[in-house]
This record gives C-alpha cells, sequence and structure tokens, in this order.
C-alpha cells in the first residue's frame, strides 16, 4: 500500500478554475486520493461559510480557513487567531471618516458597517458565492473576528499598513483588501494540523496559485504553484504544473508521483 501522505489545496484558481467551478478531473482526482487513504484538506483565505458546499462535495473535513486563523481537523476547530478588537475599532473609525467601508467576518457570517457601497458589491461579487453581508456595524463588538475586509482603492491601504502594525493587509481585489492578524498564514495553520497528525515532512504537500500561498509553498515539503500562479509564487514551489484551465492539479498530482 502507498505511504500515506497529507495533501492541502487552495480553492479559488487551483480547486475551482476561473469560472469558480470545480473540474470533473479535479473532482475524480480527489476521490482518488482519499480511497488511496490520503488525508486531503483545504488550506484557503475564504470563510469557512464560503466554502461549505465544496467541503460536502469533495467529503473534505479538515481546512485551514481566513489564511490561518481557523483552522478544523476533521469537524473540530483546533486553532483560531482572532483580530485585536481595540485595534480594530480604531481601524473602523479611522476607514468610516474616510469613506471606506468595512465588513467584519466571524466563523459564521459577515456584516458590513455600511448599509451599501459600489466597492463590496464589484468585489464580493467576483466570488460568486450565495451570500452577501448584512448591515451591522456593531458586529464586532462581541465576538471574535478572524478577517476584515477593507474596501479602498490601490495604494489608499498604505495609511492603514503604516499605522496598525498588529494587522497584515493583503490586497485581493482593485477596491478590496484583506485585515488578517500579523504573522498569520495557511503555513501556520496547516502546522497545527500536522502536529495533531504526526505527518514527516516528506509526506506533506500543498497546491495553490496566489500570494497568500507564499509562506505555504515555502514552508511544505512538496509544494506545486500552479501554471496561472504570478513568476514570484512558482519560484517559490519546487514543482510547477499546468494552469488550473488546463487540469492543472491532476497534472500536478501526477507530477509528484500521488496519482
Amino acid at each position: 500500500m502507498t505511504e500515506r501522505s497529507i495533501i492541502f489545496f487552495d480553492i479559488d484558481g487551483t480547486l475551482l478554475n476561473h469560472d469558480k467551478k470545480l473540474p470533473d478531473l479535479t473532482k475524480k482526482a480527489i476521490f482518488t486520493l482519499k480511497e488511496a487513504g490520503h488525508e486531503v484538506a483545504i488550506a484557503t483565505g475564504r470563510a469557512p461559510f464560503m466554502f461549505e458546499d465544496l467541503r460536502k462535495e469533495l467529503d473534505i473535513h479538515t481546512y485551514v480557513s481566513y489564511n490561518g486563523q481557523y483552522v478544523v481537523l476533521n469537524d473540530e476547530v483546533i486553532h483560531t487567531n482572532g483580530l485585536n478588537l481595540s485595534s480594530l475599532e480604531k481601524l473602523t473609525d479611522e476607514a468610516l471618516e474616510n469613506e471606506h467601508p468595512v465588513v467584519f467576518m466571524d466563523h459564521e457570517d459577515m456584516t458590513t458597517n455600511v448599509p451599501d457601497h459600489d466597492y463590496i458589491t464589484e468585489s464580493i461579487s467576483t466570488l460568486k458565492i450565495d451570500r452577501f453581508p448584512t448591515h451591522d456595524p456593531n458586529y464586532y463588538k462581541d465576538r471574535a473576528i478572524y478577517q476584515t475586509l477593507l474596501f479602498c482603492t490601490e495604494g489608499e491601504e498604505k495609511q492603514y499598513e503604516e499605522k496598525y502594525k498588529d494587522f497584515d493587509i493583503i490586497r485581493w481585489h482593485p477596491v478590496a483588501v484583506d485585515v488578517l492578524p500579523a504573522g498569520g498564514s495557511k503555513a501556520e495553520g496547516i502546522e497545527k494540523i500536522v502536529q495533531k497528525l504526526g505527518f514527516p515532512r516528506e509526506r506533506q504537500y500543498a497546491f495553490g496559485d496566489g500570494l497568500n500561498d507564499r509562506e505555504m509553498l515555502t514552508d511544505i515539503h512538496h509544494s506545486v504553484a500552479m501554471g496561472n500562479a504570478s513568476e514570484e509564487i512558482k519560484s517559490v514551489a519546487k514543482y510547477v504544473t499546468k494552469s488550473v484551465d488546463e487540469d492543472g492539479l491532476y497534472h500536478g498530482l501526477k507530477m509528484v508521483g500521488l496519482l
């Protein structure tokens, strides 16, 4: 029997193609891995409620979400890391003065501090999810918030980066940035899972394509960048496969000998 490995997959641009669809060959590959006894997990910047359907479709119960801030192993939460609420309150007040809307996100829902804004509609619609933030400006005050979305044009986030050192601010859309706890990453979340499961480094694999995959693809022993990744991300991975639109995940799994 093949020695068991653990494989972490990013979602957007890796499991899902540019139309946010799951390619047939990708789905077959995931179930082939599971049938062979491998542990299959997701590592994403998305909130848990943004990929619930995908987890059900692929029968996956272990995942790193919010870029490492909310980690689940076999349906049990094993690690959380929320934003500093005092700093978040200051950032929210400042953003409101600058007419930059904010969306607060915990493990169950997301709410916005303004009733309506074009930037929110424009950016969140690209995720092609069946949920939109409701309006609740006080949502963050009595719960752990794992990520905040700040809506501003390119360059406007600099003023927040300079002031809020306990946050990492990462752009994901021309009018939107993620606000995360400083130093958190998919790699850190993955470490929590592999420590529990005891997989040695040589039995760890990861597939990704985005800037938020950099630490994961740098740290994981068998890392695979998708063909649609930037040159910067390809340069830190051990392997580069075809684009997601050319069944890159399937080809990458064959390349590393898992299929």
